[in-house]
């Protein structure tokens, strides 16, 4: 009798402990599938504008594969490192709710895959559907690694938008000539802007506007007349946002960082490094007599040199009953797009002042409506000064630098934040007094002070679990004023409002648009202006926020959110995977 009560009460025991370890963890919803990739990070020759180079790809492929799920899918990833760089991926864009382990930017929530490691990547994608992408997350690596990220709506649920015939990714890149690497190497130790790229890519084709371009190195999309495509727009280019247009076609906007907008037509979309758009190409009744060349230029704002060329595409209509394989080969007229000057700002902020949450029944527009903390950050440009016995070549011989409230972030080197925090051994690794507002305040839009110095530091800001946050992000003129695409992991959040010169908290929150506000991962911190964004800290772990030109994050434009558990089991971090890297 005692053996038997015994025994049910160890199967009870078990019983609960298996319950509790699977409330812990982030739910498959009905009806999802475990979908299982493998990345080899390996060498690959590849030949551009007459120039072949040895660059790290995925599975040999430039751009890389593409990751296909579902709204509630789970995605297991298994990376395996076969080159001599650390590497980390980065799945820009999803949530990862509770599983921050997976986010993949190196030294904040994990420590790099090194050469002849792996690791595996496991998350759930929750509540999202739509264009997203991944790419590495170290150094300039997502130069060459980067691909799509396509979720489709949960089976049996149809877009808010006429269903297309087709769907192809769109994904603009940058090209060099010599690695990236070493070009970021070279800029850190001289303190001097990096050398640009030699060529914007589309689908990593750079196109017939460049010298030593071949015919092959040209993306052509194949049409059918009187068909509607979905193309799934990507900026994965290091350091440029980017103006695109297809000659003589209207594009209708559904969706923004896989989030659906109220639809509006466009001839011009603008998107910044770090955005994804969706769009609707409605090809003509019948065949034109004529070739349409797609492309893309950068919209530039800020004093430094910048890659200012063109990629271009085809697009070409196909002939009634030939396949999307078939060769069509016919002189016909060619049609080009025209784009916006470089630094055509006015187009830039109407562009994004359409986008608008679709705030319905289905899809509401859930932004905070009450604030419980506040934050003023000043983003841009500054100096470090230049070491002993070294001669620097940044501004006045100094260093060029950036910072979040002068803070220049630096990541930490013997273990990742995620790691430090979930087992509460911070000291030495951050400090948790990032400061709320700018510590100096100056005119920041006006002359910039003379003192342009930066502070080195690796602080974060602590957040309870469930905080609502409005946070207002202020471009400075220190070193010029430019826009700042600032990409938030872990969250999205709500664009409530944007406008130029300096904040003003007595005026500028009477013009929050609380009702429908675009919902995103990143967004444009206009040149000389500011933008102010709300969302709620629902998500435990470490989360890094920057400016998704390379180069900036490179000098510093970065900082990391610190979100504690909550007090149910579905508001705690998971515990770190037992693959999880080492520093």
């Amino acid at each position: 009798m005692e053996s038997t009560v015994q025994h049910s009460m160890i199967c009870s025991l078990a019983w609960l402990l298996a319950l509790s370890t699977l409330l812990a963890l982030p739910e498959l919803s009905c009806g999802s599938m475990t979908r299982r990739y493998k990345f080899d990070i390996r060498l690959q020759n590849v030949t551009r504008l007459c120039r072949t180079r040895s660059i790290v790809t995925v599975n040999g492929k430039f751009p890389g594969p593409k990751i296909m799920a579902r709204e509630g899918d789970r995605v297991v990833v298994k990376v395996v490192n076969h080159v001599t760089n650390n590497v980390t991926i980065h799945w820009h864009g999803v949530r990862q709710l509770r599983t921050g382990w997976y986010d993949g930017p190196a030294y904040v929530t994990q420590c790099p895959i090194r050469t002849g490691q792996s690791f595996v990547y496991n998350f759930t994608i929750v509540g999202q559907r739509g264009t997203l992408f991944w790419h590495a997350h170290i150094s300039w690596m997502r130069a060459t690694l980067y691909g799509p990220i396509v979720i489709l709506p949960q089976r049996g649920v149809p877009y808010p938008f006429p269903k297309p015939y087709k769907e192809i990714p769109v994904i603009f890149g940058e090209w060099f000539n010599v690695d990236p690497e070493a070009i970021i190497a070279q800029a850190l130790r001289t303190g001097a802007g990096p050398n640009i790229s030699d060529a914007y890519t589309i689908n990593g084709l750079p196109g017939p506007l460049y010298n030593c371009s071949k015919k092959a190195d040209t993306f052509e999309l194949k049409v059918k007349p009187g068909k509607t495509y979905l193309l799934r727009m990507i900026n994965a280019a290091l350091n440029d946002e980017l103006f695109f247009s297809i000659a003589n076609h209207t594009l209708t906007v559904v969706d923004v960082d896989a989030v659906y907008v109220k639809p509006f037509d466009a001839d011009i979309v603008h998107i910044a490094p770090g955005q994804t758009t969706n769009v609707l190409l409605h090809t003509k009744p019948s065949p034109p007599d004529a070739t349409f060349l797609m492309a893309a230029r950068p919209y530039a704002t800020g004093s430094g040199t910048f890659d200012n060329t063109t990629t271009a595409g085809l697009l070409v209509y196909l002939p009634p009953n030939a396949s999307s394989s078939s060769s069509h080969v016919k002189n016909l007229a060619l049609f080009r797009p025209t784009l916006p000057a470089l630094n055509d700002t006015a187009y830039t902020t109407n562009y994004t002042g359409r986008l608008r949450s679709l705030a319905s029944a289905q899809f509401p527009a859930n932004v905070p409506k009450t604030v419980e903390r506040r934050f003023y950050f000043t983003v841009g440009l500054g100096t470090s000064p230049c070491a002993k016995n070294q001669t620097c070549q940044g501004p006045n011989g100094t260093k060029f630098a950036a910072s979040v409230n002068n803070i220049s972030f630096a990541l930490p080197t013997s273990a990742a934040l995620l790691q430090a925090h979930y087992f509460g051994r911070t000291k030495g690794v951050y400090d948790t007094d990032f400061p709320d507002t700018p510590p100096f305040p100056f005119n920041y839009t006006g002359t910039p002070p003379n003192d342009t110095f930066v502070t080195n530091a690796t602080k974060v800001v602590v957040l309870p679990f469930n905080t609502s946050v409005e946070l207002v992000m202020q471009d400075t003129s220190i070193q010029g004023a430019e826009s700042h695409p600032l990409h938030l992991h872990g969250f999205n959040f709500f664009v409530v409002g944007t406008g130029f010169r300096n904040y003003d908290p007595s005026k500028d929150p009477r013009r929050f648009n609380l009702a429908d506000p675009i919902e995103r991962n990143t967004v444009g911190v206009p040149v000389g202006g500011w933008v102010a964004i709300r969302f709620l800290a629902d998500n435990p772990g470490v989360w890094f926020m920057h400016c998704h030109l390379e180069v900036h994050t490179s000098w510093g434009l970065r900082m990391a959110w610190v979100v504690n558990d909550g007090w149910l089991p579905n508001q705690k971090l998971v515990p770190p995977p037992s693959d999880l890297p080492r520093c």
